[in-house]
């Protein structure tokens, strides 16, 4: 998944929880798909930031050679105008981008 690359939108948008429950037909449940989605994204988030940002540690405790570094701040500043998680995964569940099963009702249909 390439959320740089997303058309979600970066502020928050009011939605029709009815229409976008119709899938699943249960408010609760496509909540909660959502979130599980939006926890997966964070984390991988998180981890490719850690990852840019880990070129410019320091590993000396000495506090007089702290210093600014334009490569860091425009990485985080990049990070922070990316849309939040919860609405990159909304977006694909919207799209249907977002692969989901439950199990209890697949036991009921047998």
């Amino acid at each position: 998944m390439d959320y740089k690359k997303t058309n979600a939108p970066t502020n928050t948008v009011t939605r029709d929880m009815m229409a976008l429950s119709s899938d699943t037909g249960n408010v609760y449940e496509t909540v909660a798909i959502i979130g599980k989605r939006a926890n997966q994204i964070a984390v991988e988030m998180k981890a490719d930031l850690e990852k840019k940002l880990q070129e410019f540690a320091s590993f000396n405790d000495n506090l007089e050679e702290v210093f600014e570094n334009r490569e860091q701040i425009e990485i985080s500043r990049y990070y922070e105008k990316l849309p939040k998680p919860t609405l990159i995964a909304t977006q694909e569940y919207i799209e249907g981008r977002v692969y989901h099963k439950n199990p209890a009702k697949e036991k009921e249909n047998l």
